[in-house]
Parts: structure tokens; sequence; C-alpha cells
């Protein structure tokens, strides 16, 4: 699992399999990991999960790709 961060290293993603759940459709888990004072928060916990499906989670990898590739065309 490579962590992503965000927001100037204040938000911290990971996307993993949840061996756990893994009899649950769910199983991947998207949790985030928020750094910052509390009057700069962006989500209400430090931490937050969500779980996605296979099918949810290769729609948002899609999403992103594709919103990446139209963001190096808008920059020629």
């Amino acid at each position: 699992m490579l962590p992503i961060t965000l927001l100037d290293e204040s938000l911290l993603i990971e996307v993993f399999f949840s061996s756990d759940d893994c009899d649950l459709d769910d199983n991947i888990c998207l949790r985030i990991i928020e750094s910052c004072p509390e009057d700069e928060k962006v989500f209400k916990h430090e931490e937050s999960q969500l779980y996605l499906t296979r099918k949810q989670a290769r729609a948002f990898a899609e999403a992103l790709l594709t919103a990446a590739q139209k963001s190096e065309e808008g920059s020629r």
C-alpha cells in the first residue's frame, strides 16, 4: 500500500484490500487520515474509512485516470 498525501501533507489516503472483510463485496478500503488543526479539517473525524466494491473501486480509478488524462491534454 502506497499512501498518497494531499493538502500540504495534512491528508493521508491509503487504499487497500481488506483481507479481514474478504467475505464481503465491499472489501476495498479507502482510508483517509487527517492531521491538521480542528478549524482546518475537511472531514469530521481524524480517520474515516470508506469500503468499496470491486466495481466501485474500478469506476473510481477510471474516473481519476480520465480526469488526469484530460488535465494533461489541457496543459498542452
